[in-house]
């Protein structure tokens, strides 16, 4: 396991849990690129602060349940149950994300999360329409 990469990884789900968009920023490099696999890629800080925005400030409370990690430098695998409360209702999804960490900046560079988007959106279509 590597601590770096650890340490890296838990700060970035910290500030999902926390809902605090800034610190998720932070926890990339400024070119870093997030995607929910298979769509499109989020490049930059602007694009993942843009697509973290949205259904953070729409959830009262979000907590990300690890069912599995796996660590060497410079990665990481967690399969996750992603659950997020909003307007009283909490809607789930299974994920599998791959985080690749630039360990001597403590920052993460790539993340790739493999879940099934159109499921997603159709649970939370009505709830993330604007009001």
């Amino acid at each position: 396991m590597s601590d770096a990469t650890k340490l890296a990884v838990r700060r970035f789900l910290d500030a999902v849990e926390a809902r605090d968009v800034d610190a998720v920023v932070a926890s990339f490099s400024p070119d870093a690129t997030y995607q929910n696999v298979p769509y499109e890629v989020h490049a930059g800080h602007d694009a993942i602060r843009t697509l973290f925005a949205n259904i953070l400030h729409r959830s009262s409370k979000v907590q990300w349940d690890i069912l599995s990690e796996a660590y060497v430098p410079g990665r990481a695998h967690l399969e996750r149950i992603d659950r997020f409360w909003i307007d009283g209702t909490e809607y789930s999804v299974p994920c599998h994300g791959v985080a690749h960490v630039d360990e001597d900046a403590g920052v993460i560079t790539k993340f790739l999360d493999y879940l099934d988007l159109g499921l997603w959106r159709e649970k939370v279509r009505s709830a993330l329409a604007p009001k």
